[in-house]
């Protein structure tokens, strides 16, 4: 019987390649890694631990608003959305950094209840993103 191996990536259609690299490499500080040559369309990848993450330029302008239309405040705020989660090491200095990017905190901070704090911010095309840690 064949078996899942595990997580190897995640995929998010954004409108602007360029502006998503600089929310995930510049605000979020993850790192960049080479995608295939024969990749045609834009797009980055990026590292997250030890899976990646495939940031995926839209081929067709207004697609990505067509896919994701966003979410309500109320929901962003208490993380009741389609999310990744991004554990950090230090959870109130990763927060400041975001803020240093002009990044927005939607949600929280708050505490889960078992002793990780959760917050939640969206990248420029309104993808969800909770940051967790102790």
């Amino acid at each position: 019987m064949s078996a899942v191996r595990g997580l190897d990536h995640g995929g998010l259609l954004v409108a602007d390649a360029e502006r998503a690299r600089a929310f995930y490499v510049d605000a979020l500080g993850l790192t960049e890694v080479p995608r295939p040559a024969n990749f045609d369309f834009p797009g980055l990848w990026v590292e997250v631990g030890d899976q990646q993450l495939h940031i995926i330029g839209e081929a067709e302008a207004g697609r990505t608003r067509d896919v994701h239309p966003g979410w309500r405040a109320d929901e962003l705020a208490r993380g009741y959305a389609s999310h990744l989660a991004l554990e950090v090491d230090d959870f109130d200095g990763y927060l400041a950094r975001l803020r240093a990017h002009g990044v927005e905190i939607a949600g929280g901070p708050r505490d889960r209840g078992d002793g990780v704090k959760q917050a939640y911010v969206a990248d420029p095309d309104g993808h969800v993103i909770e940051i967790m840690g102790a």
